[in-house]
């Protein structure tokens, strides 16, 4: 049974609610903050939404990489809109609580999205590899139904990753303060809330992130090693700079995701920081998805003339 004393939980293993700090020790700036993510958000749901949109509707994009580029797009709208709402509901009315089983719903689509970006990210390198040092096998080896069932197994992979962790996490006893120092509950500031010995959890965790998050890094690192090895036997500079172009906007946005979530999650609990990993878990929740679009947009050539070409079938253009 819970007893409940200000914000601290005594003799309970299922705790009511947590409160999310998110950015409290700055109340001058939470409307300024409120308005920026508000501002943010809008970008990631209409950037998002237009690369959907161009690469279902302009035939010249019908093909495996804006395949995956979609999918990508959905991702991280269904991603940002599972921990952004709760985040500006926060910001705008001051009430920093989230129930027990909220917290649990968060976590789960998180984790659940967050580790089918990781073998979408692979998959997309893989793409790419197979386009620049197989060009020949290209449309064998990437077909409708290889690309179909990739999908598929991004999704499916962030799903039982997801359900493992939550459940370690979520059936474990919690006392002490209710209070999760973060925008949305994360696994690392949930175990510090955790009663005894969470050692176990802590090693079933990094290894879940090891298999979820190292293994599709090195499915890219492979797929770019090979990449580059045929970009350097390319004879002509501009031969090698139109090659490297395909697959820049794809490095950017990998680059991204993975230098702030690999320093959060791959880390020992010993070195835990609280307010550090806050911080850079803003690049991979928030500042990515807003400008992947952005990056995908302006670095390539045919998303810029498939919005041309929409914008012209208009009457009065855009």
């Amino acid at each position: 049974m819970l007893t409940k004393k200000g914000n601290i939980l005594q003799n309970s293993t299922a705790p009511v609610e947590f409160r999310l700090l998110g950015l409290s020790d700055e109340p001058d700036l939470q409307s300024i903050l409120f308005s920026t993510f508000l501002v943010i958000y809008i970008i990631i749901l209409a950037g998002n939404s237009i690369i959907i949109l161009l690469t279902l509707v302009d035939p010249a994009l019908h093909t495996p990489m804006y395949f995956f580029l979609r999918n990508l797009s959905f991702l991280e709208i269904c991603y940002t809109s599972v921990n952004v709402p709760k985040m500006l509901e926060n910001l705008l009315s001051g009430n920093k609580s989230i129930s027990f089983l909220g917290c649990a719903v968060q976590t789960y689509f998180t984790f659940f999205l967050g580790g089918s970006e990781c073998f979408l990210l692979a998959f997309m390198a893989y793409d790419r590899y197979v386009a620049i040092c197989k060009p020949l096998h290209y449309p064998v080896l990437m077909n409708r139904n290889v690309c179909m069932s990739l999908a598929v197994a991004s999704w499916l992979s962030g799903f039982f990753m997801s359900f493992s962790h939550t459940s370690m996490i979520f059936t474990m006893s919690f006392c002490g303060s209710n209070e999760i120092n973060h925008f949305f509950c994360d696994i690392p500031p949930l175990l510090k809330l955790a009663c005894g010995d969470t050692s176990k959890t802590e090693i079933a965790v990094f290894v879940g992130a090891m298999v979820f998050g190292t293994l599709p890094f090195l499915m890219i690192l492979m797929s770019y090693a090979g990449i580059i090895a045929t970009i350097l036997g390319i004879s002509s500079a501009e031969g090698r700079k139109k090659t490297f172009s395909t697959c820049s906007s794809h490095l950017i946005v990998v680059s991204l995701f993975y230098g702030s979530a690999c320093i959060i999650y791959l880390k020992p609990q010993s070195t835990y920081s609280a307010n550090t990993d806050k911080y850079l878990s803003l690049f991979y929740t928030i500042v990515g998805p807003a400008l992947n679009p952005i990056i995908y947009s302006f670095r390539n050539k045919e998303v810029k003339g498939a919005l041309r070409r929409i914008c012209e079938r208009k009457p009065f253009g855009c």
